[in-house]
């Protein structure tokens, strides 16, 4: 073995054991899309209140993200991922002995406080590891790698909620994040020991007194504002399906079975665990098919919501049910271009919170669709189908608000693109000038 294919393989192992926490992460962050219904029962709230589950775990998760950016530039990722795998653990065992609401809620935001700390620092580490050309492939597989969290969350914790219950379940779960983070911090290296300086504090001070500069510069650009709504359009459905409303959308909303309803949702994580490469390559070696895949992918999903929830005034056939929720799931994977936009029209200095802004704006979008989704339900007094069709079409409605404002910032990318090339600047990907493209 050679040098540079040992450098290689050693980069791998660390990313993986890094990944690893990505992946716990993403089992605790769609664990409650399989228990929405127990939980319901468990503290005897309405639907709006069990979205409010959602709002706390992903709003915690986006503010945190562009502070995560600018901790993780400053600590490094394996001390950000020890002490993301400790919170979540922690936030796991406290859900699994609450016994009220407030006391549940808790425990939802700091568990989605650690969760913000994970993605980030993994796509820090990959940045730094990793050939540029790479890095949508990684990221592609970061995604993927993740989505066997969201696998675990599924069928397997289904059944042990209803063998083993609700408490030996949730402290379960927080075992398993109390060893993703011993593995970090036994098995990656330590960040070189640094001479420790008097001015610590008052440089933490200064550097977070420039995250509003951090942002500006970031959020100025038309790419990293493409890339947020790529972000932003493409999650929003799949996200707000799989953490929450999924299962009782299918099962009080169309008559399936509850392990029918998880089975489809693992036939979902399955088909964004086998498209996220594929997407991840072509992404890569073809960069002008990033955002026309995004918006060629929402397109199809937001139409397909509306034609079935329109065409359908009883329950769907099961097997058109399927079919939109595996298209629907497609929106994760395809998500992940966001950050390859922000990585390439930022500069190493703050690509980590552009890439911090970008993540932020699925997660919002799932928590208006979440939202929107429970008071609508909670409007219409019952969950019956017409209230389930009526609720959807209205979160479905926040993917094609964000699937206009991808169209509108990709247009103006091309167009500051091709300002710098008639200039003789460089630009980050090719452009070829089409005649829809603004000031043709």
């Amino acid at each position: 073995m050679t040098t540079v294919q040992r450098r290689r393989a050693i980069a791998l192992r660390r990313w993986a054991i890094a990944v690893a926490v990505y992946l716990v992460a993403v089992f605790h962050r769609t664990s409650l899309g399989v228990a929405g219904l127990q939980a319901a029962d468990r503290f005897g709230i309405s639907p709006s209140q069990l979205s409010i589950f959602v709002l706390l775990q992903l709003g915690v998760y986006a503010g945190m993200q562009i502070p995560t950016g600018i901790l993780v530039d400053r600590y490094g990722p394996r001390r950000l991922l020890v002490v993301a795998a400790a919170t979540m653990g922690v936030a796991q065992v406290l859900f699994a002995l609450a016994d009220s609401y407030p006391l549940a809620l808790l425990a939802r935001a700091v568990l989605g406080l650690g969760d913000a700390l994970t993605f980030v620092s993994v796509l820090r580490f990959a940045a730094g590891q990793f050939a540029p050309r790479r890095y949508p492939v990684v990221v592609a597989l970061t995604g993927t790698l993740g989505q066997l969290g969201n696998l675990v969350a599924t069928l397997p914790l289904t059944a042990l909620l209803h063998s083993a219950g609700w408490t030996p379940t949730f402290l379960s779960a927080g075992l398993l994040s109390l060893l993703s983070g011993a593995a970090v911090y036994f098995l990656l290296p330590r960040a070189p020991r640094l001479r420790r300086r008097p001015a610590e504090a008052a440089a933490l001070l200064a550097s977070l007194r420039g995250v509003g500069r951090r942002v500006h510069s970031a959020w100025s650009l038309a790419g990293t504002r493409a890339g947020f709504w790529v972000h932003f359009a493409s999650m929003s459905t799949a996200l707000a399906f799989g953490v929450l409303w999924g299962v009782p959308f299918m099962v009080e909303g169309q008559g399936m079975s509850r392990n029918a309803a998880s089975t489809v949702l693992l036939f979902s994580v399955l088909v964004a665990i086998v498209v996220g490469p594929p997407i991840g390559y072509l992404t890569g070696r073809y960069p002008a098919t990033r955002v026309p895949l995004a918006i060629g992918t929402s397109l199809v999903t937001v139409l397909g919501w509306y034609a079935v929830l329109a065409a359908f005034s009883g329950p769907m056939p099961h097997w058109l049910l399927v079919a939109l929720v595996l298209v629907t799931s497609t929106g994760g994977p395809v998500s992940s271009i966001g950050f390859a936009l922000a990585r390439d029209y930022n500069g190493p200095a703050i690509v980590g919170t552009a890439t911090g802004v970008v993540n932020v704006a699925g997660f919002v979008a799932a928590i208006v669709a979440c939202l929107s989704l429970g008071w609508m339900l909670d409007l219409r007094g019952s969950v019956s189908l017409t209230s389930y069709r009526l609720a959807f079409a209205v979160a479905v409605t926040v993917q094609a608000l964000g699937l206009v404002q991808m169209v509108r910032w990709w247009l103006l990318a091309r167009h500051w693109a091709l300002r710098a090339l008639e200039e003789g600047r460089p630009i980050p990907v090719p452009v070829v000038r089409h005649r829809w493209d603004l000031g043709t």
